[in-house]
């Protein structure tokens, strides 16, 4: 086995630990989203290990590339990643959504380290991301920015006034990432509003776009490092997943955008993700 595949492998088994954390802490706190938390933990796994440069011990360091997780309902698994990265320690995540706690249900500025945002009230995440985009060219640093948006949120017309302005200002230092499920609350996304095709809209709205699998760590990766692919277009990445990836009873089920696992769900959710071999 190579050195490559031998980091492939090293995190899958990170995203299957913070898979395990996400079924805990839902159950223990009492907090819904958790099919939308699994959806995003590869992306999430692929961006902080092969692709920021980030250091947990200096997170507000002037140089440090961005992330923004725009679909906030997803937290948890921000919490996760950023704990299982080093920013803060694993015990905390038993503090998640508790009174007085750090790690609310929804992200909170000034909050757990490695938090650059508020990101509770979807279709802004994506501004706030140009934002520190368009701060780096003025301050002529060269950090880079990564924007996590769900599917869902992609009926909002902020993200496309966004998606305007980044192709206007050429804010190549940009990668937006769609978390593409194909789920938001209420029902399937493309039976909501007509998402689809969401590559070609990025496209035509002048974005560098690709489709890759979402639960791929390595083409994940390769995806965000390759960018941009397109000298002077910021790039946009539609990731094919599956709501509540990882555990079969949930996956693809859209009652766990609400519901939170009994102690039975539980258990047998933590033995599918045991680790084996």
């Amino acid at each position: 086995m190579n050195s490559s595949q031998n980091m492939s492998g090293d995190l899958t088994e990170i995203a299957r630990r913070i898979r395990r954390e996400l079924v805990q802490m839902s159950h223990t706190a009492r907090a819904p989203h958790l099919g939308s938390c699994l959806s995003c933990v590869d992306i999430l796994v692929a961006a902080y290990w092969s692709v920021l440069d980030v250091n947990p011990t200096e997170p507000t360091a002037d140089g440090r590339d961005r992330f923004i997780l725009s679909k906030g309902h997803g937290a948890a698994a921000l919490y996760a990643t950023l704990a299982h990265r080093g920013f803060f320690p694993l015990e905390n995540l038993a503090t998640f959504n508790q009174p007085g706690s750090n790690l609310p249900e929804q992200p909170s500025p000034g909050g757990a380290p490695g938090i650059e945002a508020a990101t509770g009230s979807l279709g802004h995440g994506l501004s706030i991301g140009l934002g520190m985009a368009l701060a780096a060219r003025i301050k002529r640093l060269s950090y880079r920015v990564v924007v996590v948006l769900s599917d869902g949120e992609c009926n909002e017309g902020s993200v496309w006034e966004a998606a305007l302005f980044a192709a206007a200002h050429q804010l190549s230092n940009v990668v937006a990432i769609v978390d593409y499920n194909r789920w938001q609350a209420t029902g399937r996304s493309e039976e909501i509003m007509a998402i689809s095709p969401l590559a070609e809209k990025f496209e035509a709205f002048g974005w560098s776009t690709s489709e890759v699998d979402g639960h791929d760590i390595s083409a994940l990766a390769g995806a965000m490092q390759a960018a941009p692919s397109d000298p002077g277009k910021p790039t946009a990445l539609i990731a094919r997943t599956v709501k509540g990836k990882g555990i079969s009873f949930m996956e693809d089920d859209n009652n766990w955008h609400y519901r939170i696992p009994n102690q039975e769900e539980l258990r047998a959710a933590l033995k599918e993700l045991e680790r084996t071999g």
